[in-house]
């Protein structure tokens, strides 16, 4: 598969000279570039695939196995509907070999009726990080600086000491006491 244009015949029916680049015109229907496929439907995909195998890296990785074999056979002048019903088809074959490796036969449940929400509805928008901005706001400053450091900023626990001003024991402690206060707050028992 090749994404780049092809060159229109010139006049007489000669190629176009060497170096000359070429537009090509996209449907409004249609993705420009592989780069748009894949963000378009990454995840949606992903989210179909999880509701199949239920696990996080089985539903990467089965993703991924998905976009690498739709690569070669699908043409990105496609409009977005083919587009997606050749996803869904590779993803078909994709978690029928996965079944297969795993049970030891093929087990292929994707309706496209029944899964149609998948691929047509946008992600719905999480309310995680408004139910951890609640938590956090009723912990104590200490622990929410602790938490905030670790796990929002992603530091070390030796990083978090040196800003906390704390030994790294003591860092310790404060996580492990703010990890349980978080949890016994109504909002942090929440899944």
């Amino acid at each position: 598969m090749n994404d780049e244009p092809e060159e229109p015949a010139q006049p007489g029916g000669s190629p176009s000279p060497q170096g000359e680049r070429r537009l090509r015109a996209v449907d409004g229907d249609a993705y420009a570039s592989w780069d748009e496929i894949y963000t378009d439907n990454v995840v949606r995909l992903y989210r179909l695939i999880y509701s199949k195998v239920g696990n996080r890296p089985d539903a990467e990785d089965l993703t991924t196995e998905v976009f690498l074999a739709a690569l070669g056979p699908l043409r990105t002048s496609a409009s977005r509907p083919e587009v997606r019903a050749y996803l869904v088809a590779t993803a078909r074959t994709v978690l029928a070999a996965f079944w297969r490796r795993r049970l030891g036969k093929e087990v292929t449940t994707i309706e496209l009726a029944q899964d149609l929400a998948f691929l047509t509805d946008p992600p719905p928008e999480s309310d995680a990080p408004a139910r951890a901005q609640r938590v956090l706001a009723a912990l104590p400053d200490r622990y929410r600086r602790v938490l905030e450091l670790r796990f929002l900023e992603s530091r070390s626990i030796k990083e978090t000491a040196q800003e906390m001003g704390v030994s790294v024991a003591n860092a310790k402690v404060l996580q492990h006491r703010a990890l349980r206060m978080a949890a016994a707050e109504p909002e942090g028992g929440q899944a």
